[in-house]
């Protein structure tokens, strides 16, 4: 084939992608690719598009003899160790750790391969191993709003007695709401803490045992002497599997709030179930994107549920994807006060009015973990490290039982077994 030939191909490719007609995409990439599996460019136009579809495991053989031959500092290298970081812990288990380590001795100054490699260690419970690795992630958000001092220093909790320490929000509201669990250890180290999380976890924040002061993000932050990423509080403590911090409820909704809810849902029968089917798309953020095509089903995939007698379900779902609220699956009653959640602490007191949480991976699923209420979570195949591999409980919220895809984009087999599950509880 010609250049000309294969730029036409390519650009047609494109043109599909941008309609969302991906597999018609990759499929005209990977003509092209079989007839040329050693070409760099081809194949990391393919593993790319194969990562992005949550492909990984065919991603990593479309790259891998390419990968051999191209030169070092060519972008297919970081694709590979992309797909390489999920394909390891989820399809080869611990054993292939080595490979990552490898990878990394070829380049300590690459803070992408430390958190490859920081990722499979913690999805495979080497939490404390993993910690220093997961620092590098510092290097790869020159856009935070707030940065420690030294993000490849681990903290020290020793120094902290007598003094102010800043802990503060770096990623989402769910890593908000896991890490928030720390404030009081580090309040029992001597400090005098203020946290600074973004607006709508605010209110919520102020109940934290210990009562600390708390700031939203843009708000004034009064003067201190050390400022630490709660996602770096782990690394602090020096956390193990044996030794997450699992005091839970760390939250304390309004009483008045929660009897508030509980008088409004006295009418419905049977079991209360909340649920949950979507996570915020990030659109403006493509590594968030991606993901989010992956763990957000759609209240349509939930529709085994509504066969299930003697369940009452209420949405849980904020963001766009709310508006399928209006039109639930065929049988399914959904009950919507969503326009009454104005922020994590109302969404809180609602739940604790609730028999169960239903959840995608995404922040209503860690605040009923959080608040101590039996919650299930609905996992994609390529799922985050903090559940673990091979595991359907979590030891960082102890009433989360977990149903993860049998293999990528299975949400059907996933609800069908969590259907039976839910008219095993409703019985």
């Amino acid at each position: 084939m010609s250049g000309t030939d294969r730029a036409a191909v390519m650009a047609q490719a494109a043109r599909l992608w941008a309609q969302g007609r991906h597999a018609d995409a990759v499929a005209d990439i990977a003509a092209l690719h079989r007839r040329a599996p050693t070409d760099a460019d081809l194949a990391l136009r393919l593993g790319a598009a194969l990562v992005q579809l949550g492909r990984t495991l065919e991603a990593v053989h479309a790259m891998e003899p390419a990968a051999a031959l191209a030169p070092r500092d060519h972008p297919l290298h970081d694709w590979l160790g992309r797909a390489l970081s999920v394909v390891h812990w989820q399809e080869r288990g611990p054993e292939a750790i080595g490979p990552l380590r490898a990878r990394l001795a070829e380049d300590q100054a690459d803070p992408r391969r430390h958190t490859a490699l920081a990722t499979a260690l913690l999805s495979c419970g080497n939490l404390a191993e993993a910690w220093p690795h997961y620092a590098r992630r510092w290097q790869s958000m020159p856009d935070a709003h707030r940065r420690p001092a030294d993000p490849l220093q681990r903290p020290d909790p020793a120094a902290w007695r007598g003094r102010r320490v800043l802990l503060f929000a770096e990623q989402g509201y769910g890593d908000s709401l896991q890490f928030l669990r720390y404030v009081p250890l580090v309040m029992a180290a001597g400090a005098e803490v203020v946290v600074e999380v973004d607006p709508p976890l605010r209110r919520l924040a102020e109940t934290l045992p210990g009562r600390p002061a708390v700031v939203a993000v843009g708000d004034p932050v009064p003067a201190h002497d050390f400022a630490v990423p709660l996602l770096h509080l782990p690394w602090a403590f020096g956390t193990d599997l044996a030794s997450i911090p699992a005091a839970i409820p760390y939250f304390t909704p309004d009483p008045a709030a929660v009897a508030a809810w509980r008088a409004r849902l006295a009418g419905l029968a049977g079991l209360k179930v909340g649920l949950v089917w979507a996570g915020d798309p990030r659109p403006d953020n493509e590594p968030a994107f991606r993901i989010d095509r992956r763990r957000s089903f759609g209240l349509a995939a939930l529709a085994p549920l509504a066969t299930v007698s003697g369940v009452s379900f209420v949405s849980l779902q904020k963001g766009p994807a709310a508006a399928q609220a209006a039109a639930p699956p065929p049988g399914m009653v959904l009950h919507d006060w969503t326009g009454a959640l104005g922020d994590f602490a109302a969404t809180a007191a609602l739940m604790q009015a609730l028999d169960l949480v239903i959840s995608a991976d995404t922040a209503p699923l860690h605040l009923a973990g959080a608040l101590g209420r039996p919650v299930w979570l609905l996992d994609r195949y390529d799922s985050c490290w903090r559940w673990l591999r091979e595991r359907e409980d979590s030891p960082w919220y102890p009433t989360l039982r977990r149903f993860r895809q049998a293999s990528p984009g299975d949400w059907a087999g996933a609800v069908a077994r969590m259907a039976a599950a839910l008219a095993a509880q409703a019985r």
